[in-house]
Formats: C-alpha cells, structure tokens, sequence
C-alpha cells in the first residue's frame, strides 16, 4: 500500500502587501499554500541555477569532447 508523507510544516511570519494579500483572501486563494508552492519552486530553480554554475567547467570540457568525438557509444545507438 502506498502512503503519502506530507513534509512537515513550520508557522512562520512574512510581511506581504496588505492590497494583494485581502485580494487573495477574497478570492479563497490559500495564501499558505500558495507560498508554499512558489517558494518551493523558487528554491527548486535557484538549485539548478547554482549545480550548472558549480559545474559550467565539467560541462563545458564535456560538450567540447561530444563535438570532438561525437557521442559515447553512438555506434550502437538505434534512434
């Protein structure tokens, strides 16, 4: 069977703009949830900005031996 886990949840306090903050409320957006979401993502992002600047070395040296010498095990590729 499988379960779903929730990732634990913290209260915390931030400051949002009072206009679009009773908009929200108005409209029945979870502003929780909702900031949850886009921080989530924000942080998911920023993750993949950062390994590809960690990394832009390796990549490069990469890309410049496929142009080289072509793919890695090309010959047997069927696509």
């Amino acid at each position: 069977m499988n379960q779903i886990i929730t990732p634990a949840r913290k209260a915390t306090n931030i400051t949002l703009s009072a206009d679009v903050l009773t908009e929200a409320k108005a409209l029945g957006i979870n502003i929780s949830k909702s900031c949850d979401d886009f921080l989530r993502d924000l942080v998911a992002r920023e993750r993949a900005s950062r390994w590809r600047t960690d990394h832009a070395e390796f990549i490069d040296a990469y890309n410049k031996i496929v142009a080289e010498e072509g793919l890695p095990l090309e010959q047997w590729r069927n696509f």
